[in-house]
């Protein structure tokens, strides 16, 4: 392929065309970008050369668009939305922008020119490890969707160097290795060398005569803008994703101390600012730990709100900040970017002069708060010694909410005095005093959402109950969404093509309300076995890529049954890996004539541990092992395989979606506030097997009953279920004890599982009690599970549930999402660039 697409190179002409659509002038601009922004020795042309070429190619475009819709902006002096978010979880970029701007055909036909094919070229981008999970592919779903409805809006998040982590399996189980998507370097990314501003950490408050108070000393850091263009989809609009790098200047490298030898402690703070951008979500059970995680979050708002007041001087000439909120909205995506709140207030008293309550006035008009979790060990909680060490003017603003919030409740709400140690920000338990931060979000937010009607009930009726009584207009739902175009039109041709063939249009992209008409071709036949064709096609490409990256071979004609997500007990993979056990123990007592009347299934799990999480690094041990026994078996592998698929990120959820048929969204009822990776299987006409949880509440009602399997516990019951259990009043189902009793029993080898099983065991306790309720959903899981084998025997009735759950997914498209956000929250209007 070398020598090939070398010499295909030398026919092609080098010459610059950035806007052309025509493939022979595309071609000839990769093989510019080749030879003339060369980054490889120039007796290469292999995919890997032709993925960056091709890339900077696609990014002129992007650049010159991204620079229209950025003076459109500036002319138009619209209010603007900035998205502050720990995470934004990409993928691939190459697919998405090509598919969005309309010139995939024009770049295939190029690239062809040159000796390569598209889907080649493709594989060789890097996912940017940017974000972890929901949280990160959430906030990328809506950067989609905010280019593509043409909003005025902007992303603000941390450029990290090496990720969460790269996962590997071994023989041990999870490893974890530093991810190198920048090793080479990003070709999406435009660095912005006039946008440096600089954050300080530690130092002292100083009192000014006049009361006046500034923050000095400390260490400075400087902070560098990196912006990736987002484009819509057929829409000149495209937007930015302002990352930011931490580094030091050259004054802060001590040359004395340099040639005296002491080479480390000349570089410190060039060390220490590297630390800042280094890891999403380093671990935190040192101080050290505590510390940078608070650095990476206060880094990420101070910078960004010192842009955002840049940019509102620039654009508004002569201002009054009254007129800020009005110009500008800050969405706080989960708590981690929390500073934003006393850092805003810092900005506007020390260095702009504000007073305190215009200060206030003006923070709290453009600061909203996106809730997305009620699990306590999320609700971030900060020690008040580490804060007051890092940001100690921040903490005396703290202090002033906290007290100003309890003077009001005594004022208006003296019936509340009571609740005041749990709803005040400030918890000062001598034995571990903490800053609250989610009752800050809510104290100083003008909106705070859920992101599910479920998840929303909860936080109005009980989390943030007592607030809910004070501002009841504050709280709001926000159902979340995926674009489309990223989790149809891209990653999945072959359904999409039939789609828009039965529809008759492709408009279904931007409006996916219209998948409703899908319904009316449900029993049709003909449609079935297209739509069946697709789906196999799906498959025997999933098929594929596991023999590549696991060894193991596995049947497209079996039922593909998937969870893939974060490792989280909660999420419950042990109850799918327990019932696969007990799948696994029938079958081998089966005789051959009744295995060959079960169901044949593929079991696949994905997904990343978190380092420090010891049961969910325990659950995926287990299913390896559990996978090694059963997949060599070969009284039972015909009918049963039990796949981890490793290092879970965005590109192999774009492999794993398409061929699915059954997904498991089985956490405990009120745990997962929504999910959406649900959203992304049912539009995929995937079945989902779930509890009442989150979205697939709205996932249920918006696809039918009858076209969700549905088992556990509801939202409502836990909590008596769980004081049930602590009471001794569990009496588990035998099949359960005897799921545990053959993983004791050593049947998938030596490793000590029983920490892992004693988390079901007992009352109560830590570690202990089956907090969430495995063992008493298990029997409804199992029976639902059955009920699963016997619809996919009956091949027309499986292929109408699927045909009606992509006809039912319209409601959660991304779209939908923040065209609600921006009318209801944010205020701001489309601003379509000409």
């Amino acid at each position: 392929m070398a020598e090939n697409g070398k010499s295909k190179t030398e026919k092609v002409p080098a010459a610059a065309h950035p806007l052309s659509q025509n493939p022979t002038e595309i071609a000839s601009d990769i093989n510019y970008h080749v030879q003339f922004n060369p980054h490889f020795s120039p007796l290469k042309f292999e995919p890997e050369q032709a993925f960056f070429a091709t890339a900077e190619s696609v990014r002129s475009r992007l650049i010159k668009q991204w620079e229209d819709t950025f003076w459109h902006f500036g002319r138009a002096n619209q209010k603007h939305t900035y998205y502050f978010s720990m995470e934004f979880l990409q993928g691939r970029a190459l697919t998405n922008a090509v598919g969005n701007l309309g010139i995939e055909n024009a770049y295939a036909e190029a690239l062809s020119k040159l000796g390569h094919e598209l889907e080649e070229v493709v594989e060789q981008e890097k996912d940017a490890a940017l974000g972890n999970g929901g949280l990160g592919r959430l906030a990328s779903c809506f950067l989609d969707s905010m280019a593509t409805l043409n909003m005025p809006a902007w992303g603000y998040g941390l450029r990290y160097k090496y990720g969460l982590f790269k996962q590997r399996i071994t023989k041990q189980g999870q490893e974890e290795v530093a991810e190198d998507w920048l090793e080479k370097f990003s070709p999406w990314e435009v660095v912005r060398h006039d946008l440096v501003y600089p954050v300080r950490f530690f130092g002292s408050v100083e009192v000014n005569p006049d009361g006046s108070r500034k923050w000095i000393g400390g260490e400075v850091v400087q902070a560098l803008a990196y912006d990736v263009p987002i484009p819509g989809y057929k829409t000149k609009n495209t937007i930015s994703l302002r990352l930011w790098e931490a580094r030091s200047r050259a004054e802060d490298f001590n040359l004395f101390q340099f040639n005296d030898g002491q080479y480390e402690s000349a570089a410190l703070l060039h060390a220490r600012a590297e630390q800042i951008c280094a890891v999403l979500y380093p671990g935190d059970a040192t101080e050290n730990g505590k510390l940078l995680r608070l650095k990476q979050q206060f880094f990420l708002c101070s910078v960004s709100l010192q842009d955002i007041i840049s940019r509102f001087k620039v654009q508004r000439g002569g201002y009054t900040w009254s007129e800020f909120s009005s110009k500008v909205a800050v969405q706080l995506n989960d708590t981690h970017p929390t500073l934003a709140i006393p850092e805003l207030m810092r900005l506007l008293m020390d260095d702009e002069g504000l007073g305190w309550d215009e200060a206030w006035e003006v923070t709290t008009r453009t600061i909203a708060y996106t809730n997305h979790t009620v699990l306590p060990e999320a609700l971030e909680k900060w020690s008040q010694p580490v804060m007051w060490k890092l940001l100690p003017r921040h903490m005396e603003i703290i202090e002033e909410i906290d007290k100003r919030f309890l003077a009001m409740i005594k004022d208006t709400r003296p019936d509340l005095e009571h609740k005041l140690p749990s709803m005040r920000i400030l918890d000062h338990n001598p034995q571990k005093p903490v800053v609250r931060m989610a009752n800050l979000c809510v104290v100083s937010a003008h909106t705070v959402n859920g992101v599910a009607q479920l998840h929303s009930d909860i936080l109005k009726d009980e989390l943030f109950a007592d607030y809910v009584s004070i501002w009841p207009n504050k709280f709001q739902n926000k159902t979340n969404g995926i674009t489309p175009r990223r989790w149809l039109r891209f990653c999945n041709p072959e359904l999409s093509n039939i789609i828009t063939k039965w529809l008759k249009t492709d408009q279904w992209v931007t409006n996916l309300d219209l998948l409703s008409g899908l319904r009316k071709f449900a029993d049709d036949a003909k449609f079935q076995d297209e739509w069946a064709s697709a789906k196999m096609a799906n498959k025997q490409r999933l098929a594929q890529y596991i023999l590549r990256v696991t060894g193991v071979s596995i049947d497209p004609n079996s039922l593909f049954d998937i969870q893939v997500k974060r490792i989280h007990e909660y999420k419950r993979q042990l109850l799918n890996i327990l019932g696969a056990i007990y799948r696994y123990k029938k079958l081998k007592e089966m005789n051959p004539e009744q295995r060959k009347n079960t169901t044949s299934r593929t079991i696949m799990i994905g997904g990343k541990a978190f380092a420090t999480y010891t049961n969910a690094k325990r659950i995926v041990k287990l299913v390896n092992d559990v996978g090694e026994v059963v997949n060599n078996d070969p009284e039972v592998n015909s009918y049963l395989k039990v796949v981890f698929v490793p290092n879970y990120n965005v590109s192999v959820a774009e492999m794993l979606i398409p061929g699915s048929e059954l997904s498991q969204h089985i956490s405990t009822a009120g745990m997962e506030a929504s999910g959406t990776s649900n959203m992304k299987f049912a539009l995929n006409g995937c079945l989902i097997i779930g509890t009442l949880d989150g979205a697939n509440v709205e996932i249920r009602e918006e696809i039918g009953e009858e076209n969700f399997f549905l088992f556990g516990a509801r939202a409502d019951e836990v909590p008596r279920l769980r004081k049930e259990r602590e009471n001794g009043l569990f009496k588990p189902d035998p099949r359960f004890e005897e799921a545990k009793q053959y993983i004791r029993s050593g049947a998938f080898g030596s490793y000590d599982y029983n920490p892992l099983l004693d988390s079901l065991e007992g009352d109560s306790g830590y570690g202990r009690g089956d907090y969430f309720l495995v063992g008493h959903d298990f029997p409804d899981y199992l029976d639902t599970q059955a009920r699963v084998d016997e619809a996919y025997k009956d091949r027309k009735r499986w292929l109408k549930m699927s045909i009606l759950s992509t006809a039912g997914s319209g409601k959660f498209s991304s779209d939908r999402t923040i065209a609600q956000y921006a009318k209801e929250i944010w205020n701001i209007q489309e601003c379509r660039v000409p």
